[in-house]
């Protein structure tokens, strides 16, 4: 895998002209989920994970995957645009509630959340969603690719769902 990605190399390629604007609900869904309350899942979270955010930060956007205990799965461009309802299909719902699952073995390397910035150009980082709050922890976006991180097998559990909603948008695009 390059360091890139996918959704580098098209952030790379192409160069948003939309400004931030109220239209914009990317702060508004990001928001919700960072705050997400476990009484609002249905079905209920059967372990301590609420949820996964991945975010990565390239020139133009910030891309955030969500992926939440009850199936859902959503990514956000914080330039505009995403796809929501990814979890109504199977390759989408399956690796993103892995990737909920996969969590668990990670909460020992991360830290409590107190703030929910952005991340910069290159870095990627992921919020825990737990019944206790959130929990954080990040690297660059090359480190994780490379399995030069310990979070690099969470990293790639998330591009697994990335994926997988890439290949259910390109099936239904056919």
């Amino acid at each position: 895998m390059s360091g890139m990605g996918f959704w580098g190399r098209l952030f790379s390629r192409k160069k948003s002209s939309a400004p931030e604007s109220s239209d914009n609900p990317y702060h508004g869904l990001r928001n919700q989920v960072l705050n997400l309350e476990p009484e609002l899942l249905d079905p209920p979270a059967k372990g301590p994970i609420l949820g996964v955010v991945m975010e990565t930060g390239y020139p133009d956007a910030v891309v955030t995957l969500v992926a939440i205990a009850d199936g859902t799965v959503s990514l956000y461009f914080s330039n505009g645009g995403g796809m929501i309802g990814l979890g109504a299909h199977d390759g989408p719902r399956t690796a993103g509630l892995a990737l909920v699952a996969a969590a668990e073995s990670f909460l020992g390397a991360l830290t409590p959340a107190k703030a929910f910035p952005l991340p910069g150009k290159g870095a990627t980082q992921f919020f825990v969603l737990t019944r206790e709050g959130a929990r954080t922890g990040g690297a660059r976006e090359e480190d994780l690719g490379m399995n030069r991180h310990p979070l690099s097998p969470l990293f790639h559990a998330a591009q697994e769902v990335i994926t997988q909603a890439r290949l259910n948008s390109e099936k239904r695009s056919t």
